[in-house]
């Protein structure tokens, strides 16, 4: 009998634990069912809405990027040239698909306008091979120009007109998944005049031959080039991940003055590191240009390089600086706000310089910076950036990326395009 109190104890608690815990899984059950009966739904805000029916309702794409026919083309002018805007017309169906074309028509706010045209046989040997026909008209009333040389002066401001035509052929391989082979043949007719704008000195007033050559007399160029790239890059309009080498050699062959004959490197390289799913990613550039001509012959002032505006150092004006060869780093961080908009902090440096030799990382200008990516299909089809430089701050609203590439071929190699 001495064990029966033992045993009792033993045995109310395991008739006590069922009951209580089959009364606190319903106290679980009810807490349950009466916050159900007041959850709130998720809100988002009003452009939060906005944006994500843009998106999911395809308007960019529907107006801008049609497949086949009529669309609008928007941007792509000339920094400084203010909003542009005007028809494009597309076909990338004729003869099923084995010839695309492209043209349109723009005029900006400015006055200034651009003519292009494009023919693609896109799937030559068996999608390994392609060729394209171009041609373009520019008429760029008000470029600016700061002078030659590292040391111009943010006081120094003038403008110019520049007016070209450019054709060109273009063929290339693709030897493997991620390789590109071509070359390229054009000519370039070009006219320089005074700049258009009231507020600004025309820059022939204001620098003369000796000191920027080329602003009293033009000449038109037979161009040549050869191209290769290396590109692992997940979608080139909007990046996440991969990187893309680049490296072009182009002859520039002064067919009507014989004093600008020079030849022009271009080597860049981008990559791109994501993390945390592909919703962080850090963008790295690094691109130079490197002119070279003889004792008496050299680049004239408008094909030389040009660092400053929306796509290198965006802390400054647009062409603040000019010389024969060029050099800039850009670091960009990005992060998704939501789906179909990121937020960015950049810096950039880099320099111009009248030397080969030159090429380091000494003296280099700089600027820093935030801004907004908005994106369809994983591509970049707005991004407005502010950046920050010891001259002040810019504000640039573009419809491309940041890491956008030019053309290939002789098209590469024009500053101004």
């Amino acid at each position: 009998m001495r064990c029966f109190p033992v045993l009792l104890f033993l045995f109310l608690p395991l008739r006590a634990w069922p009951q209580t815990a089959g009364t606190r899984t319903a106290e679980i059950e009810k807490a349950r069912e009466e916050k159900a009966r007041h959850l709130i739904p998720d809100t988002v805000s009003k452009l939060e809405a906005q944006l994500r029916r843009f998106r999911d309702e395809k308007y960019p794409e529907r107006f801008t990027t049609p497949a086949n026919g009529w669309g609008a083309k928007v941007g792509g002018m000339v920094t400084g040239s203010g909003f542009a805007f005007g028809p494009q017309y597309r076909r990338r169906d004729f003869f099923d698909g084995r010839l695309w074309f492209r043209g349109s028509a723009q005029i900006s706010i400015r006055g200034s306008f651009k003519l292009q045209n494009e023919w693609v046989l896109p799937h030559l040997a068996r999608d390994k091979a392609y060729v394209s026909f171009t041609g373009s008209h520019h008429n760029y009333n008000q470029i600016n120009y700061y002078g030659p040389g590292p040391d111009s002066e943010k006081t120094g401001r003038s403008n110019y007109r520049l007016e070209n035509t450019n054709t060109e052929l273009l063929g290339a391989i693709r030897p493997g998944r991620h390789f590109k082979l071509g070359i390229a043949a054009g000519y370039l007719w070009m006219n320089v005049g005074p700049g258009s704008s009231d507020r600004f000195i025309s820059a022939e007033k204001q620098y003369p031959p000796p000191v920027t050559p080329g602003i009293d007399r033009q000449t038109n160029y037979l161009r040549n080039a050869v191209f290769i790239q290396h590109d692992t890059r997940d979608n080139p309009g909007g990046p996440k991940r991969g990187g893309n080498y680049l490296f072009q050699y182009t002859w520039f062959d002064d067919r009507k003055l014989n004093g600008f004959n020079f030849r022009r490197m271009d080597a860049e390289i981008q990559q791109f590191i994501p993390f945390f799913n592909h919703t962080r990613v850090f963008g790295f550039r690094a691109k130079t240009v490197l002119t070279e001509g003889n004792e008496t012959q050299s680049a004239p002032f408008y094909l030389m390089p040009v660092l400053g505006g929306s796509d290198d150092l965006r802390g400054y004006r647009p062409f603040r600086f000019s010389d024969r060869n060029s050099f800039v780093m850009n670091a960009e961080y990005r992060w998704q706000v939501f789906d179909g908009m990121d937020g960015a902090v950049f810096a950039d440096a880099g320099k111009v310089f009248p030397r080969r030799g030159q090429l380091n990382l000494s003296n280099l200008e700089s600027s820093v910076g935030f801004g907004l990516r908005f994106n369809i299909r994983n591509s970049t089809f707005l991004r407005i950036d502010t950046g920050f430089s010891h001259e002040g701050f810019q504000v640039w609203i573009k419809f491309d990326d940041v890491f956008a590439q030019r053309a290939f071929g002789a098209a590469l190699a024009q500053p101004v395009y």
